[in-house]
């Protein structure tokens, strides 16, 4: 059976956003089958370090969003709005105003975020209306999937008009919503509880979260799928880190952190533990590599980390390398000895715990969220204590002496990934999934192989 997939994903205005990243991810594993999955972007052009298979228009342009909630009279002047229809959502053009460091601050946009949820009742029912329009006349999906429910204002016309089932796939919703200011983040719990009669399934990637979520949104337990988080694991297969590390070595062990520069992503308890790691026997020569996007909102504490790092002396030990693309981030992979990424928040998907495994390297990761089912499920690591960089920085060093233990740990991890948690199987999982809810039967004769073969 042939199906056409519009997917609805939310751009992340300039930042390397992981659920864009995974959506890209996934859109692209279904076109080498063949299915017509067509990823549409709202808000902002999507940014990933693979091959973008995004349609070339935007829906919901930023741009045009804030013009619309903070001055909705200008939509009822004849011929403006579709005069902003064309220009203000120009893909270039949002490019172009999000290079400016405008970023997606979830304090600063509750009342977008509730004329979103809002939908044909909000005040960017022309937004909602042209996403419709586009979708029933253009598009014709046989299924509709949201990158998240926080864009979901929009389902009651599309179920109206399409008369499809509408998956929502839940990864980091929460996060969003919990630094909402009030009143918007009650309204919004309100019309998102309300919104989950409408649609018809919920998928998330660990049974954490899928019992998290249930409880947080109300959603009946046998709407919410677990599939397998899965990446593009390619070009990992030609990584063999074995040669970079015994060339290393003698500089000193590698700590590695591959995420945004952010309080909640955890830099300042790694940093902390890496600090208290030195002071180890054993231990004097480690030194951390920190990759990442770095938004302007956060390079005080980004100063502030590294300031401390060189306060104690410890300026030569430590090297920031930016934002990666792709083969600087397999680069990267190849010259740290083990991963840490010690998040705040309960992490829903764990994407870098992914790719860092698919290179063979090992990770330290805190006990919640994601994390105790993707160590159990690949053998890849440690989990520490959550907030404890003392207990952080003694798992690092366990990690950093027994070199049989750390590569063992790396080996598991990295057949588990290519053999289990590559994108070719999410997306086999999730067309399953596609062809349950619209009461097909299960298409076996899609070949979704293996990405690689591990060394």
């Amino acid at each position: 059976m042939s199906l056409r997939i519009a997917y609805l994903t939310a751009g992340g205005a300039g930042m390397f956003c992981g659920s864009c990243m995974r959506d890209n991810t996934l859109a692209a594993a279904l076109h080498r089958q063949g299915v017509d999955a067509q990823l549409i972007p709202l808000y902002t052009p999507i940014r990933t370090d693979e091959a973008e298979v995004t349609v070339d228009r935007v829906f919901y342009g930023g741009i045009n969003v804030y013009l619309q909630q903070n001055y909705p009279w200008l939509a009822a002047i004849p011929g403006l709005g579709s005069f902003f229809d064309w220009s203000l959502d120009q893909p270039w053009l949002i490019n172009f105003a999000t290079g400016f460091g405008i970023e997606t601050n979830a304090a600063l946009l509750g009342e977008i975020t509730i004329s979103v949820l809002e939908g044909e009742d909000g005040r960017l029912k022309h937004e909602a209306d042209k996403l419709c329009d586009w979708l029933a006349k253009e598009v014709r999906p046989d299924i509709i999937n949201l990158s998240n429910i926080l864009i979901a204002g929009c389902v009651p016309e599309l179920k109206r008009r399409l008369k499809v089932p509408i998956v929502v796939t839940l990864q980091g919703d929460d996060i969003f919503l919990r630094d909402l200011t009030e009143p918007y983040k009650t309204k919004a719990f309100e019309r998102i509880r309300a919104l989950v009669a409408e649609i018809d399934g919920f998928v998330v990637f660990s049974r954490y979260y899928a019992d998290f979520m249930a409880g947080y949104f109300g959603i009946p337990p046998e709407k919410i799928q677990v599939v397998t988080m899965g990446i593009d694991t390619r070009d990992f297969a030609a990584i063999d880190g074995s040669k970079e590390q015994r060339k290393e070595a003698e500089k000193g062990p590698v700590v590695g952190y591959l995420a945004r520069l952010a309080p909640e992503k955890g830099l300042h308890i790694l940093v902390d533990a890496f600090l208290r790691l030195r002071q180890m026997q054993g231990m004097e020569k480690a030194r951390l590599h920190v990759a990442g996007w770095l938004g302007g909102k956060n390079q005080a504490y980004a100063d502030a980390e590294f300031r401390r790092l060189r306060e104690v002396g410890a300026a030569d030990s430590f090297q920031y390398f930016g934002t990666v693309d792709r083969k600087q981030k397999l680069d990267f992979l190849r010259g740290i000895d083990v991963l840490s990424v010690p998040t705040t928040y309960h992490e829903p998907k764990g994407l870098f715990v992914l790719e860092a495994l698919a290179a063979g390297v090992p990770v330290v990761q805190p006990a919640h969220g994601a994390f105790p089912e993707l160590i159990e499920a690949t053998g890849g690591g440690w989990l520490c204590r959550p907030d404890d960089p003392q207990h952080l920085a003694e798992l690092l060093g366990e990690a950093l002496r027994d070199d049989a233990a750390r590569r063992a740990k790396g080996s598991a991890g990295r057949e588990a990934v290519h053999s289990r948690f590559h994108a070719d199987q999410a997306a086999r999982e999730t067309l399953a999934l596609y062809q349950r809810m619209l009461g097909a039967p299960i298409d076996e004769t899609l070949r979704f192989p293996s990405q690689s073969t591990t060394p």
